[in-house]
């Protein structure tokens, strides 16, 4: 890792934990920052997101950088298997060279290659609380596209993910949280899908609503998804 990557790491994680104290939508734009800077920064990631997952298998995907992360999480929840549920529950850190090949999860990484351009992935376990387990998780649409540089930052952005979703327990109440997020993230996917705009811009835009309104955001948010369900 360059001091060059050190440096901006270390500026961005000071600016969101910064923000994140007892501010409702922090915990999210902490997040967001998080799996964008991972993007930049970590050698062969294109795409990246949060996945947690609780005992009963409620699957939840928090900041996903572009579309393509929750459907990848769903192919995990359909088929029980898969190197980010891996992670969240059993290794600290799990990392497939060639998914197509890879013989620990046949039926997950059979259909990844038959509906997504993902071929290769890096996953690290963040935190255990009440029975639920998150794992931050990088995938590429290249093969072989990570190697022990990318473990290296990819460990970085992980503690500093894990520390928010900690934040987020200690202010306003892990549950409520978790809920307020799953709807902010519901909808930051719509918005993203809808208006072509990554994970960061879709939150910009909900909080700028927010301001212009004096509506909070998760109120927002859950007006976005009950308008696309009707």
């Amino acid at each position: 890792m360059t001091i060059d990557v050190h440096r901006a790491i270390a500026e961005t994680a000071r600016q969101m934990h910064a923000s994140a104290v007892g501010d409702e939508g922090g915990t999210d734009r902490v997040l967001d920052a998080i799996t964008a800077g991972a993007i930049e920064h970590v050698p062969g990631a294109q795409h990246a997101g949060v996945l947690l997952v609780s005992k009963d298998k409620t699957f939840r995907t928090l900041a996903p950088t572009d579309p393509l992360m929750n459907t990848l999480d769903r192919l995990q929840k359909e088929t029980d298997q898969g190197p980010c549920l891996e992670a969240a529950w059993e290794q600290p850190m799990v990392r497939v060279d060639e998914i197509e090949t890879d013989p620990r999860w046949p039926d997950f990484s059979a259909r990844v290659v038959a509906e997504t351009p993902a071929r290769s992935s890096m996953s690290f376990q963040l935190f255990t609380h009440q029975g639920s387990q998150g794992a931050l998780n990088l995938f590429s649409d290249k093969v072989g596209a990570f190697d022990t540089e990318s473990a290296e930052i990819g460990l970085v952005y992980a503690t500093h993910a894990a520390l928010a979703l900690h934040a987020s327990k200690q202010f306003g109440g892990f549950a409520s949280a978790i809920a307020r997020r799953d709807v902010i993230g519901q909808a930051k996917g719509m918005i993203m899908a809808e208006y072509k705009v990554d994970a960061v811009q879709a939150f910009e835009m909900l909080r700028k609503l927010s301001q212009d309104t004096n509506t909070p955001v998760v109120t927002l948010a859950e007006q976005v998804v009950e308008s696309r369900l009707q």
